[in-house]
């Protein structure tokens, strides 16, 4: 196994700065206890529960308009350092989850990408209005150092994948960058992730699957990257521990079960209207000629206008059944190994 240093040096470098800055981004340790030990009926504080939802409901906005990784990461970033260094009421949490999104979107999406204010309002199902999210967008800006190159786990993940790949040399299928991507998405809907530092938490996700794959000779880069970085081995086997649970918890059939609430569909008010117009409309249909009726074909005939389960105009069934949620396939991902 070729020594570290002399694979690249500037990355170990780049390594060390970005764990120089990591604690420049993490949230307040006494913020994380408060709402860990808040109940789940709180009103006057955020639970632990009500933010890992509020942070689910994220992760499936981020797949339903397209947006990176990075975005989502960087989302959570803030809306953890918010709610650790705020007071704030549960009714608040859906605009402030909103808002660090729409923030983030903003600083690493191309402006083209990024949604429009009302239409993430509008998708998202929320009752705040535009000007509620603006005003909300501001005072996060005001209250966090809101920077493009804050340092986060993805930060980490990213710089030691590329060695990784290069020792492995095609003499051994790793996991792809985006299936790690993946599982780190499904960590930070859990807040006792929070609290891990990014580099360590991000060497944790990579040396959890090399074990689970039994890729002994790559294990060892994982060690070297620890003594670069001055981490320990019992902080990286307690968090590469929490990993492992984490995932069997996401790939269990009890998580990937949808749950029963009733699907929503959110229409514009143009086209709300338009249909309301269409179900009271007859459609103009063209007379029959009795002279080319043949009753050879009436069998055909009706079965080709017949509305059985495969036809187009097939009833869909009750609210209640076969509901799909967003949530529930972006947790697919962590499932499948391609």
């Amino acid at each position: 196994m070729r020594d570290l240093h002399a694979i690249d040096s500037r990355l170990l470098n780049e390594l060390k700065s970005c764990r120089a800055k990591e604690y420049d981004f993490l949230p307040r340790e006494a913020g994380l206890r408060m709402m860990e030990s808040a109940p789940t009926e709180n009103h006057s504080g955020v639970s632990a529960k009500c933010r890992d939802a509020r942070v689910e409901e994220l992760w499936g906005l981020t797949s339903f308009f397209g947006y990176r990784t990075q975005t989502f990461v960087q989302a959570v970033n803030l809306l953890d350092r918010f709610l650790t260094i705020m007071k704030v009421q549960p009714k608040h949490l859906p605009c402030i989850g909103v808002g660090c999104l729409h923030i983030a979107a903003k600083m690493v999406e191309e402006e083209n990408d990024v949604s429009p204010t009302h239409e993430l309002i509008r998708i998202s199902q929320s009752k705040f209005t535009v000007s509620d999210l603006c005003r909300m967008e501001k005072i996060i800006s005001e209250k966090l150092s809101v920077a493009p190159e804050a340092v986060t786990a993805l930060t980490f993940l990213r710089l030691y994948y590329p060695t990784f790949t290069f020792l492995s040399a095609g003499r051994e299928e790793i996991p792809s960058i985006g299936r790690l991507e993946a599982q780190l998405k499904a960590c930070l809907c859990r807040l006792v992730f929070s609290k891990a530092k990014p580099s360590v938490l991000a060497l944790s996700l990579i040396a959890q699957e090399l074990e689970a794959l039994q890729f002994t000779a790559l294990s060892e880069i994982v060690q070297q990257f620890q003594r670069h970085l001055k981490i320990s081995d019992g902080e990286l086997l307690h968090w590469k521990e929490l990993v492992a649970k984490c995932m069997t918890e996401y790939c269990s059939s009890e998580c990937n079960k949808p749950d029963n609430k009733k699907l929503v569909w959110i229409v514009s008010r143009r086209t709300a209207q338009n249909l309301q117009a269409n179900h009271f409309s007859v459609p103009g249909l063209p007379t029959i000629p009795e002279a080319i009726w043949d009753e050879s074909e009436s069998e055909d005939s009706c079965e080709d206008m017949s509305c059985g389960e495969d036809s187009p105009c097939g009833s869909p069934g009750s609210d209640g059944e076969g509901a799909f949620f967003l949530s529930y396939a972006v947790k697919h991902q962590l499932c499948y190994k391609p």
